[in-house]
Formats: structure tokens, C-alpha cells, sequence
């Protein structure tokens, strides 16, 4: 493959199997991709306000030199937008545009414009046809590829969704030249994610090149996002509604999506952060448990902190953290089941698990030690 593809990742679900591209460049040649997946000239944009005015024009240039006519609808940046009024306002504005379920939609932006859009495609009209377009490493490695869609409640993060797949994922690197050194560790958060899942030879790469990675270095992050979304593919092709192994890729997120609730999603703190101190905190509170090796938990931590990610609740942004909140907000994750609490924690590098039916009392003197930094 030429023309700044670096390299392709199949996500393999039978006739609903789709292609992840990697490379530079892809915005320019969005039209060349996108073309043969819609028999109609018009496609539908769905696009952060922020990522329309930096990268706009060139996703424009690229689809009208194939021959397609984008209709751009622009929503506002944050988590703020994945809510029900949001998504109500971005299917009406489909739908009086005329917008079939033949038409192609498009996911422009980060994890919010991606987890609104496609929830917004899947609901359209019982279903219509999306590509993702993720403009940050978080979500190029993580939220773009699976098919889980979802918007907040006021019960928590990501509690109105459902799981429709994209038919193309376009992963242009270009676009991450203009991501805030902020937003760049919070995406570092998710690939270190795939290494402390099962695989302790990324984990090793990423320990050698975590200064380039955090630097932005090209062939470093395109490696990086190669390696984490073929991890993220194949066990979304062995369960891709989460009903077993899927749920290792939530490592770090219980504790995380509780310290985000706790903070209100405000920007304060990012979704990556969250995840980052959450991982730590999963690794720590294995070794509390006396199935992790404390050197493997302070690594995993030194390697977090080389990334740019705070690992303790006091030195994260937001707040103010309290034990019992984040106890409160745990006990409503997506994973609990029948009223249990269920958490990904981790017995080494590597080597991550599900423990189902988690005993609360422990978890709680954990999170009591967590906020007050005496751990």
C-alpha cells in the first residue's frame, strides 16, 4: 500500500468485518476510501467545532475531489456533548436534511464526536451506515474501533448506547501534530492499556520509547497505534458485545469513570487521565490483594508517569475526590451485575483478569488510602 498508508488492521466480524487504516495523509485521500462504500454522492459530517476549523477544509478537499458532497454538521468539543439533548438536536438536523439509511454518515473527531455519531447512525431511521475519522490518539487506538457507541446520563458515563460497528476507520497521524501534549499523554493512557492487558513485549517497547511517544514522534505513535488496535480487533472478534474477555479492555476504567462522574466530566480532568490513574490504581490494589507482584505495579506506574499520566488521586486535576463517592459511583458501572461489583485488576504485567463479585470492604479501605495519598 503506498500513498502514506503505513499499515491496515481487519477487524474480522464476518460480513460486518471492516478495515482500519493507519497512515498519513488520509484526510486528503478520505474520498478515495470512502467513495466505494456509498452508490450516493452526498456524505454526512459529524464533526467537532475545534477539529472543523483545524482539519476541515482538507477532509472537504479530499471527498469532493472523489466526487462527494459533504454536509457538515458541526457539534461543540467536550464530554458535555454526549448527552440526550445533543443527540436529539444532531438526529433532527440528519433527519431534515434528508438523511437515509443509505446515506453514509461520518464521525469527525474524538471519542465524544465518535460515541455520538454512531449512536446517532444506528438510531437513524433503524440503522444507517457510519465511518470513523478519529482526530485523537485516544481515540485512533481505542474508542474508533469496536462499535461501542454511547452518550452520558445522569446515573453515569456512557449508560445510553448500543454497539454498532463502522464500515471504515480512517487513522490519519497527520491529524495528532495538532493535539495538545495533554491530550497526547491521556491517549498514551489506552495504549499502555493493550500492554498491561496481555501482552508484555508492547509493554517493553513502550518502556524504551516513551520519550518519543510522548514527544509525538511519527513512526514511534504509528507503530504504537498498529500494535493497540490489532490487540483491541481480535478480542473484539472473539466477543464483541462484552460478554467475557471483552471486558479486559475496561483495565483502570471502574476506577477511572468513577473519578470522572466524581469530577462532573468537566476538562479538568480528560477520560485518558482518568483511565491512566485508574490502571495504577487496579495494579495497586491487585498487590492489596495479594495477587500482583509489588515490582510489577511499581512498574507499570513508572512507565504511566513517563507517558505524562498522574497515577494518584492528588495529583490529579478537578476534584474533589471523596472514597465513598467514588465507592457510589463504582456500584453503577456497566460491568456490575445482579447488584455486584465487578473489576479488571491484574496479577502481573501482562497478565489481567475479571474478578466478578468483588468484596466491597476492602475496596473501600483501598479508596480511603487512595484519596488521602496514604497509600
Amino acid at each position: 500500500m503506498s500513498g502514506g498508508v503505513r499499515a491496515k488492521v481487519r477487524v474480522e466480524l464476518g460480513e460486518r468485518g471492516y478495515d482500519i487504516l493507519i497512515g498519513e495523509g488520509l484526510l486528503a485521500r478520505a474520498g478515495e476510501f470512502i467513495k466505494p462504500l456509498t452508490g450516493r454522492s452526498r456524505v454526512f459530517i459529524v464533526v467537532d467545532e475545534n477539529v472543523r476549523q483545524l482539519h476541515g477544509a482538507i477532509l472537504e478537499a479530499g471527498l469532493r475531489s472523489a466526487g462527494l458532497t459533504p454536509h457538515f454538521v458541526s457539534v461543540p468539543p467536550g464530554e458535555g456533548t454526549k448527552s440526550m439533548a445533543r443527540l436529539d438536536e444532531l438526529l433532527t438536523d440528519l433527519i431534515e436534511h434528508g438523511a437515509e439509511r443509505d446515506d453514509l454518515i461520518v464521525a469527525f473527531g474524538g471519542g465524544v464526536v465518535g460515541d455520538l455519531t454512531g449512536l446517532a447512525a444506528g438510531l437513524l431511521k433503524r440503522g444507517a451506515r457510519f465511518v470513523q475519522i478519529p482526530t485523537t490518539l485516544l481515540a485512533q487506538v481505542d474508542s474508533s474501533v469496536g462499535g461501542k457507541t454511547a452518550i452520558n446520563s445522569r446515573a453515569g458515563k456512557n449508560m445510553v448506547g448500543l454497539f454498532h460497528q463502522p464500515v471504515l476507520v480512517l487513522a490519519d497521524l497527520d491529524v495528532l501534530d495538532t493535539l495538545p501534549a495533554r491530550e497526547r499523554a491521556a491517549g498514551l493512557a489506552e495504549v499502555a492499556k493493550y500492554a498491561l492487558i496481555d501482552d508484555p513485549v508492547f509493554f517493553d517497547f513502550l518502556e524504551t520509547n516513551a520519550a518519543k511517544l510522548r514527544s509525538g514522534d511519527k513512526a514511534t505513535l504509528a507503530e504504537a497505534v498498529r500494535v493497540s488496535c490489532s490487540s483491541k480487533a481480535r478480542i473484539v472478534a472473539i466477543d464483541e458485545t462484552e460478554q467475557a474477555e471483552r471486558a479486559l479492555l475496561n483495565l483502570g476504567h471502574t476506577f477511572g469513570h468513577a473519578l470522572e462522574r466524581a469530577n462532573e466530566y468537566r476538562p479538568t480532568l480528560l477520560h485518558g487521565e482518568g483511565v491512566g490513574a485508574g490502571m495504577a490504581m487496579a495494579m495497586r490494589y491487585s498487590v492489596q490483594l495479594g495477587v500482583c507482584q509489588g515490582q510489577d505495579a511499581v512498574r507499570a506506574d513508572r512507565l504511566l508517569r513517563a507517558l505524562g499520566l498522574a497515577t494518584r488521586i492528588p495529583d490529579l486535576g478537578g476534584g474533589p475526590y471523596a472514597a465513598e463517592e467514588l465507592l457510589a459511583h463504582m456500584a453503577h458501572d456497566k460491568k456490575a451485575r445482579n447488584g455486584r461489583l465487578t473489576l479488571i485488576l491484574s496479577k502481573g504485567i501482562g497478565q489481567a483478569y475479571i474478578q466478578r463479585d468483588a468484596d466491597i470492604s476492602p475496596l473501600r479501605d483501598f479508596l480511603a488510602k487512595e484519596v488521602s495519598g496514604a497509600s
